[in-house]
Formats: C-alpha cells, sequence, structure tokens
C-alpha cells in the first residue's frame, strides 16, 4: 500500500454554502468507499490557505488514487491533486543508494 496526500480545492458555489459542503463531503465519501473499498483514510483535515482540505490516506495502486481524484473532482472541486507520499524512513533507506 502506498500513501497519498489528496489535496482539494471546492469551487466557489460549493465554498459559499457551508451546508452543501457537508452534504458534498458526506456524499464523496460514501462514493469512494464504495468505489475503492481497499482505501485507508489516516486523517482529514480542512485548512486555511491555498486549498480546502487535506486527506491522507493508504491505496494499492496509483489507478486508485487516481479514481479518488477523479471521484472528488466530480463532487464539486475545482481541483484534486493525489501526491504520492514517502516516509522520511524510506526515503532516508532510498537515498542511501544513490
Amino acid at each position: 500500500m502506498g500513501t497519498y496526500v489528496l489535496m482539494t480545492k471546492m469551487t466557489p458555489e460549493v465554498s459559499g454554502d457551508l451546508k452543501m459542503r457537508a452534504t458534498i463531503g458526506k456524499e464523496w465519501k460514501k462514493q469512494v468507499d464504495e468505489l475503492c473499498p481497499d482505501v485507508k483514510w489516516i486523517a482529514h483535515y480542512a485548512l486555511l490557505g491555498q486549498y480546502d482540505f487535506l486527506d491522507i490516506y493508504e491505496a494499492d495502486s496509483d489507478e486508485t488514487a487516481a479514481k479518488v481524484s477523479m471521484i472528488t473532482r466530480s463532487k464539486g472541486t475545482l481541483t484534486a491533486e493525489s501526491w504520492p507520499a514517502i516516509s522520511w524512513k524510506r526515503y532516508v533507506e532510498i537515498i542511501k543508494d544513490i
């Protein structure tokens, strides 16, 4: 399982209606859980900056991470980016070979 960070920016219409945001969030989570049952959610944060939300999750493949981003884009987001993340310990192991 790989670790991914999902960075989400909502559309202005959704950002302006907090109740809509909560409803869309519940629908989004339900759809991701149904279509990507092996995704393990680690954390979910609301942000005060360039992005509205940050999610950390584990997925079995880049394809599954792409599916999470695509589902996110279909639910009222302006952007949704899934970034692969490497733990610091693994990063140090990798650079030893360079």
